[in-house]
């Protein structure tokens, strides 16, 4: 029982919380700037959680979408379901009970919050099998990771205003920048197996393309704090950010491994820092 619950912990990657961070940096931005500062705990608390039960759900169906891939790559050949440690079903059992459970904490909301809960639910289960046929896969992600935005505004507001689907948009391009990265980790696996993925596509452009997703979202950032009334401070938090991202171009540039990996992994801090910025501009006007 001990091993298996151990297994469990791996296929919702509890031993990796990076992807809930990047998960959940959008989400806070969107509720501080819907609800003009801190938001009510009650919302804080469900959007916090809720984000942490969907990300796990999408990490299960996402392993059971790649288990006959996943053995054949060096960094994921010892995932539960590939290794047979979990079976398939289980990790789709896991998944929909995760997914249940993060529907029923939404109850309190709206009807637009739920509604658009399902929608985020379709989008995480299909982005695992795009990378069979979208040449950027990643801008799927980019979609699902940010869909904790329009919620977030539909909770506090009611409505989902034209500064929600700036930082949306933007956030979909973060995503295709540090996923991109990501990907070029295993860009030697993918091309071996005829998996597509944003590294491949953009092939000796990808630094470019990373550079570009990059400036598109710190341009929407830009838009959404003129159109939030956010005073000049957002902009420590947005320098900051900036600063992270030449950080992380200087580190694809060199295509290893290990910094490719390393830049994915301080897009943490990068999300961190424009979350500082919005905070910044809120309190300090």
């Amino acid at each position: 029982m001990r091993d298996r619950l151990v297994s469990y912990g791996y296929l919702i990657r509890l031993d990796k919380p990076i992807g809930t961070l990047l998960l959940l940096w959008p989400t806070y931005w969107a509720l501080w700037l819907a609800s003009g500062g801190f938001p009510k705990w009650s919302v804080l608390m469900i959007f916090t959680l809720g984000t942490f039960l969907m990300r796990s759900a999408g990490c299960a169906i996402n392993d059971y979408a790649d288990r006959d891939f996943d053995r054949y790559v060096q960094r994921t050949k010892e995932r539960p379901v590939t290794s047979g440690k979990i079976s398939g079903k289980e990790a789709l059992g896991v998944a929909a009970v995760l997914a249940i459970a993060a529907f029923l904490l939404i109850q309190p909301l709206n009807t637009l919050t739920k509604a658009l809960s399902v929608l985020a639910l379709l989008v995480a289960m299909i982005y695992p099998f795009t990378k069979r046929f979208l040449a950027v896969p990643q801008a799927v992600l980019g979609v699902a990771f940010g869909f904790g935005i329009p919620m977030a505004y539909a909770a506090v507001l009611g409505f989902i205003p034209l500064e929600a689907w700036i930082l949306f948009v933007g956030n979909v391009f973060w995503a295709i920048a540090y996923d991109t990265a990501y990907a070029m980790v295993d860009k030697d696996d993918d091309l071996r197996l005829g998996l597509r993925t944003s590294a491949i596509t953009f092939g000796r452009f990808d630094v470019a393309a990373i550079a570009v997703s990059y400036g598109i979202l710190f341009l929407s950032q830009i838009m959404v704090a003129h159109l939030a009334n956010l005073s000049p401070y957002f902009y420590l938090g947005w320098i900051a950010a900036v600063i992270c991202a030449v950080y992380h171009l200087k580190l694809v540039a060199t295509r290893e491994r290990a910094a490719c990996f390393k830049a994915f992994r301080h897009n943490n801090w990068l999300g961190g820092f424009l979350f500082l910025g919005i905070v910044l501009g809120l309190a300090l006007a």
